[in-house]
């Protein structure tokens, strides 16, 4: 890879990032980095998670909010601090608010899932207030820059910042500390940036032979469309159902440190991350986040180049929402092509849904959602069609006898914004 316009060398170096563990000392977890047997029995490799879901706020952030915020100048701290997050830079930023005594306002997406707009509250207590508005991170973030900017307060970036680059790089230092066996792959989320950046700077320096690997949701591509085109690019819109790592464009030195020290940059499909959320939680009791699964969903796509290799997953969070299981479960499904879902031409006679029933679908499948739309004429009227199957490819049979019986039809899996409106 080719430098970037920032000049690279020791941008985030070991000694800062040494000086960073100093002073998180006593207000983080250092959190442990533990082999996890049922992965390493799937994968046949030595997997191993550094399980930052057990931090004190719950995900990595904390590490670069608090370094940043107990580093500022005197005449900053004695401002309003600011800050612009999907959930885990805010809940890092609000505990740090309270542990040095900041007033802080935390702007966070109006979609943002209800337990992590509590837990911001939470910690920090009555020094935060947080505002709720934007559908995406980054119109969260224009917002209280404005705010920021007309009051003059103090903004706390939650990745594009070297002081926050190196605290999170505190966790790469940690992984080495605790290792006492050669690391071949290094597995971590991408977002903005942050935390690759910190975690690659020091395994660069440290770990050379590592091979460094960022995962991106295939729905907020914004650092692997970047690294594809060898320049920073924002993405027009991304799905957002991925909270932790949904950014449109990536910070402009984190886009410059990724660029010249990733090995690669994966994109993971959110159904392949629902499935992992589902498996971590039935086969080892582990919570996660979206983010936080983005490590381990990876793996299958490296399965091959990890065999007999030791591997390194870094889990950045687990504020998860109990209330998204529904939506997480439904998503594993479709991904696992369990169920399938039509918008489907019906003739208005007596007998069409019997058809429908007899003739298309097979004794093992199952309707899950039947919903009538409206008749757009006296002939034929659309319906609205779910349907559970046994195995994944039982549906392409149904889309053969609807077209040998005569049904019109869409079919509709893949298109989540229509089928949010019924789901």
């Amino acid at each position: 890879m080719s430098k970037d316009i920032v000049a690279l060398d020791n941008v985030v170096t070991v000694a800062n990032v040494e000086k960073a563990a100093k002073n998180l000392k006593g207000i983080i977890n250092k959190t442990p980095l533990l082999q996890n047997h049922w992965l390493s029995q799937l994968y046949d490799a030595n997997v191993y998670l550094k399980r930052e879901d057990l931090q004190v706020v719950r995900s990595y952030k904390i590490r670069g909010a608090y370094n940043k915020m107990s580093t500022l100048p005197q005449q900053d701290t004695e401002r309003e601090i600011v800050c612009s997050s999907a959930g885990n830079h805010a809940q890092g930023v609000a505990y740090a608010c309270k542990l040095l005594g900041l007033k802080g306002y935390i702007f966070m997406p109006a979609n943002t899932p209800a337990q992590k707009v509590n837990k911001v509250r939470g910690f920090g207590s009555e020094m935060v207030e947080v505002v709720l508005t934007g559908s995406t991170y980054d119109d969260t973030f224009k917002a209280a820059k404005e705010f920021s900017d007309s009051r003059g307060s103090t903004f706390v970036p939650p990745f594009d910042d070297l002081a926050v680059i190196e605290g999170q790089g505190t966790v790469g230092l940690e992984i080495l500390k605790a290792a006492t066996f050669p690391i071949d792959y290094l597995f971590m989320p991408i977002g903005g940036g942050g935390l690759a950046s910190g975690v690659s700077s020091v395994f660069k320096q440290l770990s050379p032979n590592t091979k460094l690997v960022g995962v991106q949701p295939q729905g907020a591509p914004s650092m692997y469309n970047s690294l594809q085109a060898q320049k920073r690019l924002s993405l027009d819109s991304i799905d957002s159902f991925v909270d932790g790592a949904a950014v449109k464009c990536p910070g402009e030195l984190n886009f410059a440190i990724c660029r010249e020290l990733l090995d690669d940059v994966v994109l993971v499909p959110e159904g392949q991350i629902c499935e992992d959320i589902l498996r971590m939680y039935n086969e080892e009791g582990v919570v996660l986040e979206p983010a936080g699964t983005l490590s381990v969903s990876v793996l299958k796509y490296y399965a091959e180049q990890i065999k007999g290799k030791n591997v390194v997953c870094v889990i950045s969070g687990s504020n998860n929402d109990i209330t998204r299981m529904e939506d997480i479960k439904e998503r594993a499904m479709q991904h696992q092509g369990l169920k399938h879902y039509f918008m489907i031409s019906f003739n208005q006679k007596p007998g069409a849904l019997r058809t429908f029933v007899n003739r298309v679908l097979q004794p093992e499948d199952d309707i899950i959602h039947f919903q009538y739309i409206k008749k757009n004429n006296k002939e034929k009227g659309p319906v609205f069609i779910g349907v559970e199957v046994k195995k994944s490819g039982d549906e392409e049979g149904i889309k053969e006898r609807m077209t040998q019986e005569g049904f019109d039809y869409e079919y509709l899996n893949g298109k989540q914004d229509f089928l949010n409106m019924f789901l």
